[in-house]
């Protein structure tokens, strides 16, 4: 299950990546906003991040005008690791290099079909492990406050 959150700016960009869940036969949930009025996308990265976080859903997708603001109260959840993504190639290594388990996009930054494609390279690029599984886990162990040696 992946989790679909937006704030009003992301709004936009909900239907497209939905669209993309329905061609690839993905289950998901929407947990708002479903209206153009201004909301504060602090609660919408947060709810989306904890149901991620807790296991209740694999993955989430969260959109804001920029997809920076959204990120960064989404990566404040333990266990998150949340990419802002413009482009179909940092979209793909977010996931093979990093394991990113967030998506996040910017309804007024990238359009409907950009869009579509990094959401279907984001969900369908796997996770490489290997080297990039020991730097991921030094990802979280900075999360754990466990020091890092240089």
């Amino acid at each position: 299950m992946i989790v679909l959150a937006s704030d009003h700016g992301g709004l936009i960009l909900k239907q497209p990546v939905i669209e993309v869940f329905d061609e690839l036969k993905l289950p998901y949930r929407d947990i708002g906003t479903n209206s153009t009025e201004s909301t504060d996308y602090p609660l919408w990265g947060y709810k989306a991040a904890q149901l991620v976080a807790s296991g209740e859903c694999e993955k989430g997708i969260v959109m804001c005008g920029t997809g920076v603001g959204i990120s960064l109260a989404a990566n404040k959840v333990k266990g998150i690791r949340c990419v802002v993504c413009s482009d179909c190639y940092s979209a793909k290594l977010s996931r093979a290099h990093n394991d990113a388990n967030m998506l996040a996009l910017g309804g007024r930054v990238v359009g409907p079909d950009l869009a579509k494609m990094i959401v279907r390279i984001w969900l369908e690029t796997p996770f490489e492990g290997e080297r990039h599984a020991r730097r991921v886990k030094m990802i979280m162990d900075i999360e754990r406050d466990q020091k890092l040696a240089l």
